[in-house]
């Protein structure tokens, strides 16, 4: 590969991708339908260049592999551009298959599950990086520390890779992880997710349990214990596992004081190893850690005092409960909206964490959101919230009308209101100086963001 052309470069995964073969000396170009913060902005800071929208001509003459993307509309039936990449019979890949030639010879690290993942990816990355380490990584969201979301480095290294479950590409239906070859293997939380690939637990679950077939007699299987599903998973593996958790597994935390910086106690089959504390918000980032924790002192990677100096360095990754301004009395957040339990874990952080008046700006942009099987989610998934705005993604089709879903999010939190437009949501939000204000979706929220936040610096400067 000398010159790659990534179709669909604005998801995280292929953008991601494409810096790592920028590392390794590929000239890359892509592009997209749409590209928007905080992807474009990095794209823009690594000087990688994209065009929108897709077209023919987009494809350089001397493109010897095109990367495509997962997206449903990235067919050749939908796409011209990749009509036209299938036309001139050059190498096609998917970023799972780029990534696992990238990976090789190096000592893979996979951490796969349902939530948690990218958070225990950085974790790790940023852990080992601070106490003077290289390893190569690829995190599949945007982090503050490390300061990229993947580098290439010597392969001597680990290689730490986030994978996911869902399918490579619209031509090979393997969950990307499949792909990656794992030396050890890190699973966080499990639970059902992406019911429109996986309608069964059943289905769900099966190629996590591949995953763990591929892993070699040696490595190393860390699996939490908290995830709804987690328990049984453990049980049908008919291998040994090193657990960790919350309140339960062979690593665990303990004493845990709340604050704007939480302490807590890592502990270890109930042996107290070293007190811990972080600027993130919530218990499951608690877990997060406890995870990262557990493997990096297992495998005596790190000294706990190294994991101590890495863990209160390390920042919140973009759309993970980062805090969006420094400049207003309300206290603004965004979370990462793509599940229920992703939504459960987030509002449930800020409650613990926050005792004023919380709005949740929700944007249903994950077909999961917008398919009549899963409303019943709507009943309790803002539990904890005082108002919820129902922002309509553009261009998104529902299986159910947004007022029925509204009428099923009134069941928890009796102020629903549905908005069609970011200007719309800005005037139904009618803030406090005190509110807290949660962000969530996977989407750009008709580019709310920069108008929610000039209009709360300038009503209640900090």
């Amino acid at each position: 590969m000398k010159n790659v052309h990534f179709i669909g470069i604005g998801g995280v995964g292929m953008s991601a991708t494409a810096l790592l073969l920028k590392d390794s000396g590929v000239r890359v170009t892509g592009s997209d339908e749409e590209v928007y913060p905080p992807i474009s902005d990095i794209l823009q800071k690594e000087g990688l260049q994209w065009m929108e929208p897709y077209a023919p001509e987009n494809i350089p003459s001397d493109a010897d592999t095109i990367v495509i993307g997962k997206n449903a509309k990235l067919t050749a039936e939908h796409n011209e551009e990749v009509r036209e990449a299938t036309r001139r019979g050059v190498t096609i890949l998917s970023f799972p298959e780029v990534l696992a030639k990238l990976s090789e010879g190096h000592t893979n690290v996979v951490i796969a599950g349902s939530y948690g993942k990218s958070s225990v990816a950085a974790l790790l990355a940023h852990c080992l990086e601070s106490a003077g380490r290289n390893p190569s990584y690829f995190i599949g969201a945007s982090p503050t520390t490390p300061s990229r979301s993947a580098r290439l480095k010597d392969s001597k290294e680990l290689f730490i890779l986030e994978g996911d479950e869902y399918p490579s590409s619209n031509t090979d239906q393997r969950s990307k992880f499949l792909h990656y070859h794992p030396q050890h293997l890190i699973i966080t939380p499990l639970a059902h997710d992406h019911f429109n690939i996986f309608p069964t637990v059943e289905k769900y679950l099966g190629p996590f349990k591949e995953l763990v077939k591929l892993l070699p007699p040696d490595g190393v299987l860390l699996v939490c214990e908290d995830g709804e599903l987690s328990p049984g998973f453990l049980e049908s593996l008919g291998r040994e596992a090193i657990t960790y958790g919350l309140r339960s597994g062979m690593w665990r935390g303990a004493d845990i004081h709340w604050g704007d910086i939480t302490t807590f106690t890592l502990v270890n089959e109930d042996t107290p190893v070293i007190t811990l504390e972080t600027a993130l918000l919530g218990e499951h980032n608690i877990e997060n850690i406890v995870g990262v924790a557990a493997f990096l002192l297992s495998q005596k990677l790190l000294s706990p005092e190294d994991l101590q100096k890495g863990i209160a360095s390390f920042k919140s990754l973009r759309r993970r409960l980062d805090k969006k301004s420094d400049k207003t009395s309300v206290n603004i957040y965004e979370g990462f909206g793509s599940s229920y339990e992703k939504a459960v874990s987030a509002i449930a952080a800020m409650k613990l964490h926050f005792k004023e008046r919380l709005v949740v700006i929700f944007e249903p942009h994950t077909i999961n959101w917008r398919r009549r099987e899963t409303l019943t989610q709507y009943d309790d998934v803002f539990s904890g919230a005082e108002k919820v705005l129902l922002l309509k993604p553009a261009g998104k089709e529902f299986e159910v009308p947004l007022e029925e879903i509204a009428e099923h999010a009134r069941m928890s939190v009796p102020d629903v209101q549905i908005c069609v437009s970011a200007k719309d949501c800005l005037e139904k939000l009618q803030l406090n100086a005190d509110d807290v204000v949660l962000l969530l979706s996977s989407g750009n929220f008709d580019g709310l963001i920069p108008h929610l936040l000039s209009v709360a610096e300038m009503a209640f400067p900090q």
